[in-house]
């Protein structure tokens, strides 16, 4: 099932909405990690492709 992110929004909300607020710190932590890794991962994804372009332009240029 497909969701669009104002629908997947809404979700997360309504299950906040039961977790206990002694848990909530928990969870803001949580997500905020999720966020770091991938803010990490998106540039070793940058870093993959620019040391995959840069060889491809140093290999070409070794065949000729």
């Amino acid at each position: 099932m497909f969701m669009t992110a104002t629908e997947i929004k809404t979700e997360i909300q309504k299950v906040l909405n039961n977790v206990p607020e002694s848990t909530l710190h928990n969870v803001l932590n949580y997500v905020k990690r999720l966020q770091v890794q991938f803010e990490d991962d998106i540039r070793s994804d940058k870093n993959i492709q620019k040391i995959l372009r840069e060889d491809s332009e140093l290999l070409k240029r070794l065949a000729q």
